[in-house]
């Protein structure tokens, strides 16, 4: 019966072969266009995933501040300052911290041979290369031997070695920070760059080192990274317990910056999910535009071929056998036409490449691109929603089908 089914619904589509090419092509364009937006969400997904895989996921950085709250014996209004007594402190009683360094900036002069530019020079521990998300183009980090041995050595970013060493390979040699000379032994690779800030323009010593180049007993900030995936308890945690040691309120958020990651990685997430929603739904209209077509060269072919449809009934063919019949003829259709859609999607996704989105406002930042990566999960959806509409589209005209009247169907002109 099967058999049957689909060689009358060949002989319906080869006897009208402009119209069912055309049904098709609807349809195609519509599931094409539900695979590419989607791909389109994804791919939105995966560059913000990689914008921030850039900087470190699983990352706090704690930057004192300014309290605004009256708290412990204390007024508001007083400066918070943090020291490696603070470092301690989070690492001896916050255990889901896996890395943590402190560090301490500053703007100073670079200079090698006749060159000489203002540069961020940051100070901090060796495990900052983990921390940092650092990638080593040349060379190596410095170590624990030179943060002990307070070496005068530095790793420098690739902006600076363009600014200095014009290409020239800087290992080895020289340069002089605030005229202090430091061995250049590690270049790192690009970066993303954030807003305003040049990440690649910088220069990497050892914490112990940057005292000759600062006052670090006061730091900056504490970076630190952490092996849990409730990243909330862990902020609460950091405030608790720098506000009792600071004697500021725990609810102050102005006395103590915690710069989450994930919790911005957590809202991106929630963003592009309503990104893929709404594309999705757009894309199902596209494709319902398609499945109403479909319906409608459905609902002529029963008009077209009602004495056929009353010889059937009249030799003792079922109402289910004609229902099935043009319900198959439509899924046909739709499946034929899904398959060249999904072809489509697949061309156009290989031709069209990269699509600029982070790279447009940042340098190095190929990596925060848009890429038309057809995932499995993609397709599965795409096919589950072609379904649905290609059964709706068939069911409407082989249900006016398989209740035609006989005797009025064989009377029809």
């Amino acid at each position: 019966m099967i058999r049957d089914l689909l060689q009358e619904s060949y002989d319906a589509m080869r006897h009208n072969r402009r119209r069912t090419a055309l049904t098709m092509l609807g349809m195609a364009w519509g599931i094409a266009t539900v695979v590419l937006l989607l791909a389109y969400g994804d791919g939105v997904g995966r560059a913000c995933a990689s914008i921030f895989a850039n900087f470190g996921t699983r990352l706090m950085i704690v930057v004192p501040g300014r309290s605004t709250m009256q708290a412990g014996g204390q007024k508001a209004g007083l400066p918070i300052r943090i020291t490696l007594d603070d470092l301690d402190l989070l690492s001896t009683n916050i255990p889901q911290i896996t890395h943590i360094t402190p560090s301490c900036g500053k703007d100073a002069t670079v200079q090698y041979d006749t060159r000489s530019y203002s540069m961020s020079v940051n100070g901090d521990y060796p495990n900052t290369v983990v921390i940092r998300a650092l990638r080593l183009a040349q060379g190596r980090f410095y170590n624990p031997e030179d943060q002990i041995q307070r070496a005068r050595v530095a790793v420098i970013g690739s902006d600076t070695r363009e600014k200095l060493f014009s290409g020239r390979d800087p290992i080895g040699d020289y340069i002089r920070i605030n005229g202090i000379r430091f061995e250049v032994i590690g270049v790192l690779e690009p970066k993303m760059q954030a807003g305003e800030d040049n990440l690649n323009r910088v220069v990497y010593v050892p914490f112990t080192t940057m005292s000759d180049l600062k006052d670090t007993h006061y730091l900056d900030s504490i970076l630190f990274t952490y092996e849990t995936n409730d990243y909330e308890r862990i902020e609460q945690s950091v405030r608790f317990i720098m506000a009792q040691e600071h004697r500021f309120n725990a609810a102050d958020r102005r006395a103590l910056y915690v710069f989450n990651v994930m919790e911005q990685v957590h809202k991106l997430e929630l963003v592009t999910l309503g990104l893929k929603i709404l594309l999705g739904f757009i894309g199902t209209q596209t494709l319902g535009i398609g499945g109403v077509g479909l319906m409608n060269i459905m609902l002529v072919s029963v008009t077209q071929r009602t004495r056929e449809i009353g010889i059937e009934k009249a030799l003792g063919a079922r109402r289910r056998y004609i229902f099935l019949q043009f319900l198959a003829e439509a899924l046909t259709i739709t499946f034929v036409g899904g398959l060249l859609g999904v072809i489509l999607a697949y061309v156009v996704s290989f031709s069209v490449g990269r699509l600029t989105l982070y790279s447009a406002i940042s340098k190095h930042a190929e990596a925060g691109d848009i890429r038309l990566m057809i995932n499995p999960l993609t397709l599965i959806v795409a096919i589950l929603i072609l379904s649905v509409v290609g059964l709706i589209s068939g069911m409407v005209p082989a249900m006016r089908a398989s209740r035609l009247d006989p005797i009025e169907a064989l009377r029809y002109e």
